[in-house]
């Protein structure tokens, strides 16, 4: 009857309850699974430019964003612990994103590339021609002191000069949107890559490795393949405990530094101000060859006769 039906309707409108709270549970459930799954993919990246990518880089995660109305920043955890200092690169496998300002023992601040205060030397992919990379406050860039004689698109891409010791060159910087002619300089608008995808994780640059520009045409791309710059020919091989130490690029660019100063009479760390310093752009002497020594012989049979 009427009272059998009121406890039926009682009975569904619990269970629909239970099944609604349920369907949030699941879909808390994917969306905690998406994001876990999103990070994994991004660490996954991370991992591989770090293999491929001749500077040595530590990986760190975005803690905490800067304080400050006009911040464009946020914090890291890895700090002068794990060998971070002031001035080094912050990028990702999209391009570079900002520059470390403080480091903690523990923690580390970094400037955004967005940030008004930011600067990089780059250089267009597709013509050569090289400017400074400005942050204006917002999600674009702005490229500056490239003449309006000089031809620049739309479409086309800036990458690290290494001009600003701070940036090792070849890193995608921005794809340029707008372009117009200024008084004596062209106004180019660019939008930065780095930041294209977002940002949870980041690489670090504890020590940099130049690279070429890749040719015109080859579009950077997440987790996209740098090459490695091509061995110089020094005239002259690695051997013994010199070949062990030297197993990266930043390895074989010292060594090359430290033969063509010996070679030159110089003595790096010494010196003042002024002193001049020895010459890179010489290919180091190649090494002598080694001296066979005749092995020594015990039968007097084999021993030139005396006195003759």
């Amino acid at each position: 009857g009427a009272v059998n039906d009121y406890l039926a309707l009682v009975n569904v409108r619990a269970e629909n309850k239970r099944l609604q709270e349920e369907i949030g549970k699941l879909k808390l459930d994917n969306r905690f699974l998406r994001n876990e799954l999103a990070t994994a993919d991004r660490v996954k990246a991370l991992t591989a430019f770090q293999g491929r990518t001749p500077s040595r880089t530590i990986p760190a995660r975005i803690i905490a964003s800067s304080p400050g109305a006009n911040s464009r920043g946020f914090y890291v955890n890895a700090g002068s612990g794990a060998g971070v200092m002031r001035g080094m690169a912050v990028i990702t496998p999209d391009g570079i994103v900002g520059k470390v300002t403080a480091a903690y023992p523990t923690a580390s601040q970094v400037m955004l590339l967005t940030d008004p205060e930011f600067a990089a030397g780059v250089v267009s992919q597709r013509t050569g021609i090289r400017g400074t990379y400005k942050g204006q406050g917002h999600g674009t860039g702005l490229i500056d002191y490239i003449p309006n004689e000089q031809k620049i698109e739309v479409g086309d891409v800036f990458y690290t000069s290494g001009e600003d010791w701070i940036f090792p060159k070849g890193l995608p910087v921005g794809r340029v949107t707008g372009v117009s002619r200024g008084r004596t300089f062209q106004n180019i608008q660019v939008a930065p890559l780095g930041l294209e995808h977002g940002l949870e994780e980041v690489l670090i640059v504890l020590e940099g490795v130049h690279q070429e520009v890749p040719p015109p045409g080859e579009q950077p791309a997440a987790g996209m393949h740098l090459t490695q710059p091509p061995q110089e020919n020094t005239g002259q091989s690695l051997t013994g405990a010199n070949e062990a130490a030297a197993r990266t690029d930043a390895d074989r660019l010292r060594l090359r530094y430290k033969r063509l100063g010996e070679a030159q009479g110089h003595r790096f760390g010494e010196g003042g101000p002024g002193t001049k310093p020895p010459d890179f752009n010489l290919n180091p002497a190649p090494a002598p060859p080694k001296q066979r020594v005749p092995a020594a012989t015990s039968s007097a049979s084999e021993r030139p006769p005396e006195g003759r």
